[in-house]
């Protein structure tokens, strides 16, 4: 199912999930799938990095979401955690879950001894290539490979950063990558330029800090984007929410304001996400 969204004409909008009910008002709200978040699992459980957030936390966090919902589910296995048998294995840990799909990145946040940003492209290539043998030794061939390239990211020389992603992205498509994903696109320049080089799905995280002003979900539509993600609205509007909510308590120690802004769901609403 997963893999006819993304290879349909229309872009596939994918708010992103940190718990069980957070994916669940995506599915309630309409969507058609969830991604899940490394960085919304690690600011739920107060990590100050992402990193900080371990291989058996990631996989708890996305077997609750898999369980929340009747949807495809695309899990975050940021770099796999590891390379050669032990991303074999974990890979084999996420797809035991139940997901549809996963997220691969070649953004390097464990290795300390490697001063790149990113990792080369042969190991993203031995990854990809990896997880391409998993789906026929598993018999998945419908299960999604979203390769991920953070290579906008590494300098602020935005004509090398954007070949290298477009290289990046055409190669791991070419290894088998059903979908790459492209993040640190700031405009929708770079947006058109992405879809004009890359041949095949490509995957743009929006509402993003640094582009939240810059293109909308339409924009991404008009395009023709496979793929909009959206890393962080969920997270950060629920924090703000409660914060919201907090404030009006202490500071004036009535429901009011609460009431009369229509701060709290119905409940009736709430056990229909609880069924």
């Amino acid at each position: 199912m997963l893999k006819k969204l993304i290879l349909d004409s229309e872009t596939l909008v994918v708010p992103d999930a940190y718990d069980g009910i957070s994916a669940k008002l995506i599915e309630y709200c309409g969507f058609k799938a969830v991604q899940c978040s490394g960085y919304s699992y690690s600011v739920s459980k107060k990590l100050k990095y992402e990193k900080l957030l371990t291989i058996d936390e990631n996989i708890s966090k996305t077997s609750e979401i898999v369980l929340a919902v009747n949807i495809p589910v695309m899990a975050d296995g940021e770099d796999g955690y590891g390379c050669k048998e032990i991303f074999r294995n974990n890979m084999i840990k996420f797809i035991n879950t139940g997901i549809a799909g996963v997220n691969i990145e070649d953004q390097n946040l464990w290795n300390s001894y490697n001063p790149e940003k990113i990792v080369s492209i042969d190991i993203m290539s031995e990854k990809i290539l990896e997880v391409v043998k998993l789906k026929n030794e598993l018999n998945i061939p419908d299960f999604i490979l979203n390769a991920r390239t953070d290579a906008l990211g590494i300098s602020d020389n935005k004509k090398e950063t954007l070949k290298d992603a477009i290289e990046r992205g055409n190669k791991y498509l070419e290894l088998g990558a059903d979908m790459c994903f492209i993040t640190n696109v700031k405009t929708k320049d770079e947006i058109k330029l992405l879809k004009k080089e890359i041949k095949g799905p490509i995957s743009i995280a929006a509402g993003l800090p640094y582009n939240i002003n810059e293109f909308t979900i339409n924009d991404c539509i008009d395009i023709g984007i496979a793929r909009v993600s959206l890393p962080s609205i969920l997270i950060s509007g629920t924090v703000e929410s409660m914060m919201d909510i907090l404030r009006v308590i202490k500071d004036k120690g009535t429901f009011e304001d609460i009431v009369k802004n229509n701060k709290l769901i119905n409940m009736s609403v709430l056990q229909d996400l609880l069924k």
